[in-house]
């Protein structure tokens, strides 16, 4: 495989384009103020705490799944020449799952969280197998250009819908629901989850036609079954980590930062729903988040090859320490849309050069094996920050403590990252 054959990265750059509508209009936009007035609308009309709490915990569960099956097949990809089998397997399992939100309705919370469960399942198992694929398309040189790249797409496309989706809820009518007969638009939410399972499902062949199944260094044929495989793999992987003591750093801070970046794209629409923000005002500010995050996180890697990854990333870390403590204070549109603003500033740089920065110190034949490890330290600390954005919501009946606690996973994540070298421009060789 060519590194620097265009075709094959602007497919793999399409698959960014094509799930980044799911982590838009339904993770990030729309799902939240659906659960919360619709799926559960006898409920959030009196406790506005309470919804928001549930829709914490909800992300809290859907995190933890997808960490757990990360630790069951990502381990396997390396052993055998699968990984875009893998993630065709969980590209339909979102698809199908997302296209199915699309018939759900009032007091169906429970519903709505098992598909949102499997939705995310596949969002994010897709994406294990996805990044995996990165080393063996760019080398150490563009890996941050190529990762920017992805992001970028992902922003751009993941933003184009969401302005569809924003126009079909500011222009479609409103339905009554919840006791208090709140209007909200049913309907236009509903086709936008439909919207979504066609946008990710079309997008996504680019990558199948074009990109090559990359070739497995160390394959090997054996008579276990994939959780055998896995297990014994990931044994084996956890010797391994050891000796590379800046990737063990690296997945530490990952996990605690990566923690507070996650809660805040669940959070925020349900935290603004909460506190009176108009619907159209919290989509619309999400629109914003796209249109400003595109840009800048292809001056993030700009910025990143000046100097340095590492320092990029914390100055990213710096910022959204600000945004939460800001988030405290807000009660209008106008201040939920500057800060909307902001988080695009930040956003997709913190993330792809997170991205980037682990690919660049990774042995590259043990991409998928390693890549799993950061993955699972994404999935498991997005289990943290929802549920503790939850309980601290419930215990004081608002969600301004909760984002307000975000700071500490900013700060801490911080301040393991500063323990952990610059990588050089080979792969770091294992510490002993």
């Amino acid at each position: 495989m060519k590194n620097n054959n265009n075709k094959i990265i602007n497919s793999w750059c399409m698959y960014d384009w094509a799930n980044s509508a799911f982590a838009t209009t339904v993770m990030a936009a729309v799902l939240p103020i659906f659960f919360r007035r619709v799926g559960m609308a006898s409920v959030s009309a009196v406790h506005q705490g309470f919804a928001t709490a549930m829709w914490g915990y909800t992300s809290a569960v859907t995190m933890l799944i997808v960490a757990v099956l990360s630790l069951i097949l990502g381990p396997s990809a390396d052993l055998f020449p699968r990984k875009k089998k893998f993630l065709g397997f969980f590209l339909i399992t979102g698809v199908i799952s997302t296209f199915l939100l699309g018939i759900t309705g009032q007091g169906q919370w429970l519903i709505i969280s098992l598909l949102f469960i499997l939705g995310s399942t596949g969002f994010s198992g897709s994406e294990i197998f996805y990044d995996s694929i990165l080393p063996h398309i760019a080398d150490k040189s563009t890996l941050n250009k190529v990762s920017t790249r992805g992001y970028a797409a992902g922003y751009i496309g993941g933003g184009i819908l969401l302005l569809i989706n924003v126009l079909m809820i500011a222009k479609m009518p409103m339905q009554s629901v919840g006791q208090d007969n709140t209007l909200v638009p049913v309907l236009a939410m509903r086709l936008s989850f439909v919207s979504v399972a066609v946008w990710w499902a079309l997008f996504s062949i680019p990558l199948f036609k074009n990109v090559p199944e990359p070739d497995i260094v160390n394959f090997a044929r054996t008579d276990k079954n994939l959780i055998e495989n896995s297990i014994s793999q990931l044994k084996q992987t956890f010797k391994e980590i050891k000796q590379y003591k800046q990737i063990f750093r690296f997945l530490i801070a990952f996990w605690i930062y990566n923690d507070g970046i996650g809660t805040v794209i669940k959070m925020a629409t349900a935290f603004g729903d909460e506190i009176g923000i108009k619907t159209i005002d919290l989509v619309g500010a999400l629109l914003l988040t796209q249109a400003v995050a595109a840009p800048f996180t292809i001056l993030f890697g700009k910025i990143a090859d000046r100097i340095g990854t590492k320092k990029s990333i914390l100055i990213t870390l710096a910022v959204y320490s600000g945004i939460s403590i800001s988030a405290f204070f807000m009660h209008t549109a106008v201040h939920f849309y500057a800060l909307a603003f902001t988080v695009g500033i930040v956003q997709g740089g913190a993330q792809a050069l997170s991205r980037s920065f682990f690919g660049s110190i990774i042995p590259r034949e043990k991409s998928s094996e390693f890549f799993t490890f950061y993955h699972i330290s994404g999935k498991f600390a997005g289990v943290a920050g929802p549920a503790i954005f939850g309980l601290v919501s419930q215990i004081t009946g608002s969600g301004r403590a909760g984002i307000l606690s975000l700071v500490l996973f900013f700060t801490a994540g911080a301040f393991v990252l500063s323990c952990v070298k610059e990588p050089e421009k080979t792969v770091l060789t294992a510490e002993k």
